[in-house]
């Protein structure tokens, strides 16, 4: 029986050494020179606008526009194989899948009337 999982904790370790090993070796081979835009926190898109006082808050609009990318990228995730196997599945698999859309259509329902799509 747990000969059944040998394959997947062989490619947990190959995947935990890669990544390690990749971390070591960046850190032994990668150059070494700070400044001060290296060690500025990076940013992609408009730049934003110091504040006059206080800290500098970045807008979170960018992070919301990512996260909005995933959410929607994982129901794509999940509706392949939904279309792959939608012959063995029957209305039992066919009623679970609008409940799934149907949700996903809410929140999609949800960010559009906030304003969560308008890219100004």
């Amino acid at each position: 029986m747990l000969s059944n999982y040998v394959p997947i904790l062989v490619l947990i370790a190959i995947a935990t050494a890669f990544a390690g090993g990749s971390i070591v070796i960046s850190m032994l081979v990668g150059p070494k020179r700070f400044n001060r835009a290296k060690l500025d926190a990076y940013e992609c898109g408009i730049e934003p606008e110091p504040q006059a006082a206080g800290p500098r808050r970045f807008p979170v609009k960018f992070y919301l526009i990512a996260m909005l990318f995933i959410v929607f990228d994982i129901e794509i995730i999940f509706l392949y194989p939904w279309a792959v196997a939608f012959g063995g599945l029957g209305v039992f698999g066919l009623v679970e899948m609008v409940l799934f859309v149907a949700t996903v259509f809410v929140a999609y329902a949800y960010v559009w009337r906030r304003g969560g799509l308008e890219w100004d």
